[in-house]
């Protein structure tokens, strides 16, 4: 008994051991309620589902958030809320590149919820390596923040000034190269990732690769992408690894919750890039600021975040409101 207490009270990458498996059972609590009860089966996840789900993760979130309030101190739970915001809102544009991907896979609705389900699992393990990899660099090298910094507000500059376009994913690199080395069915199989059948080459049953994981390896690779933003973003703001990578699964779990939500009004936010590039550069810009006039609290931090993107919502449900008036008429 006294080993296991010790145990549980020993220091694992920056908390004890017992606070990460509180996290690790909140998440597999939360993943065996979506997936055995709620979406046992495959179906179609409407607005208001979607919704309600995204809302308990964030209830979920919150109560989290209160409690390493309650076990850590003010510091590190203003910490987690900031990273959890930021995060949150910089995943927001990887919701409308996986409609994209499941509109040119013709994924049906029913079958997509799936495919977000398991994406998580590798969420878990990339965003795993990346905060492991960014806490060895960072505590070896201070000077790597203000290349964060620099790379985070680049970002930002460029997001302002670059304009939209459609996205070719037959031009896709990594697209290109699955069709070459998987054999790929031409439709879905249920709800199947892989299946075996005959290969008309070889006259064999070999092991096929469906639409369906297409998608899902496309959308890890997006993940990947933008987690290159984020996981600087939240080192901008502390140093705890433990608060870097709770507050990125919470902000990504409850993301691929509301889905649903943010894919069927997508076009009414079309202005929110621009906030989140204002983010992107204030974020950078703050790691600068340290020399002169010192730390930057959280809680500013997650005061200019919260008010860019509510302004971001704001202007583009105006002028889309706008536009969609004068149609009208």
């Amino acid at each position: 008994m006294d080993t296991m207490v010790a145990i549980l009270q020993a220091g694992f990458i920056g908390q004890p051991v017992w606070l990460w498996c509180v996290f690790g059972a909140i998440v597999i609590a939360l993943l065996g309620f979506d997936l055995g009860i709620l979406h046992g089966t495959d179906r179609d996840i409407g607005v208001r589902e979607s919704l309600l789900l995204s809302l308990l993760y964030i209830g979920v979130a919150s109560l989290f958030g209160g409690f390493l309030w309650w076990q850590l101190g003010a510091t590190p739970a203003t910490e987690f809320f900031t990273g959890f915001v930021i995060e949150k809102s910089l995943s927001l544009d990887n919701v409308f590149v996986i409609a994209a991907i499941f509109g040119y896979l013709a994924i049906p609705r029913q079958y997509q919820h799936r495919v977000l389900f398991w994406g998580i699992v590798g969420v878990l393990i990339l965003r795993a390596l990346m905060v492991s990899l960014g806490t060895a660099v960072v505590s070896q090298a201070d000077w790597i923040l203000y290349v964060f910094g620099f790379f985070l507000a680049a970002t930002g500059v460029k997001m302002l000034f670059m304009r939209e376009h459609a996205r070719d994913f037959d031009k896709n690199p990594l697209l290109r190269l699955l069709r070459r080395v998987m054999r790929i069915t031409p439709t879905l199989q249920g709800n199947a990732f892989i299946v075996r059948r005959v290969d008309p080459a070889t006259g064999k049953m070999a092991t096929w690769v469906t639409p369906l994981l297409l998608a899902l390896l496309l959308i890890e690779f997006a993940d990947l992408i933008f987690a290159v933003d984020s996981v600087p973003a939240v080192f901008s703001i502390t140093r705890d690894p433990f608060i870097v990578y709770t507050s990125n699964i919470f902000a990504v779990l409850g993301l691929r919750a509301l889905f649903f939500a943010l894919a069927a009004v997508a076009h009414r936010f079309a202005y929110l890039k621009y906030a989140l590039a204002l983010v992107l550069v204030f974020i950078g810009s703050k790691i600068f600021l340290v020399g002169i006039v010192g730390k930057i609290p959280a809680s500013v931090s997650l005061s200019v975040t919260g008010a860019l993107l509510l302004g971001g919502i704001a202007v583009s449900m105006f002028k889309t409101r706008k536009r969609r008036l004068s149609s009208l008429l």
